[in-house]
């Protein structure tokens, strides 16, 4: 991320749920911890989105019209330009992914529906951490 004022930029998240009321519950937590925010509604509207622009992290369920979450997490780990961007799945209950399905979308961790907000973030905070010390599209 660049730096304005010696100041780093913060972390930039794509939030993408069918669900509007878990869009904006997200979103509200994230912006509240001082994370930018950009929503999407369905996988393929978010693909366009991280094709435009650089992101940190993606936050996206993993049912939901049009592209599914693990279509759009292996979408990414095909693109070289965003292969390096975590993506936190999530998921009701019942629905689980396929084994071996996560390692080879490059799906960072999966968490189940309902979820606490903070327990979200806490998340969120460790894999851009992650991201970071490995190198990626988070340096500060």
């Amino acid at each position: 991320m660049t730096m304005q004022s010696g100041v780093p930029a913060p972390a930039r998240i794509l939030v993408v749920d069918d669900e509007a009321h878990i869009v904006q519950v997200v979103a509200i937590k994230f912006r509240n911890a001082g994370l930018a925010v950009d929503t999407a509604s369905d996988g393929d509207e978010a693909l366009a989105m991280l094709r435009r622009g650089l992101y940190d992290l993606v936050v996206t369920d993993l049912q939901m019209p049009v592209m599914s979450g693990v279509e759009l997490a292996r979408a990414m780990a095909a693109d070289p330009a965003l292969a390096g961007i975590p993506v936190l799945m999530l998921t009701a209950r019942g629905h689980l992914l396929r084994e071996g399905e996560a390692d080879s979308a490059n799906i960072a961790r999966v968490v189940h529906k309902p979820f606490s907000p903070r327990g979200l973030l806490a998340d969120v905070h460790e894999l851009i951490e992650a991201s970071r010390s490995r190198g990626g599209r988070s340096a500060a």
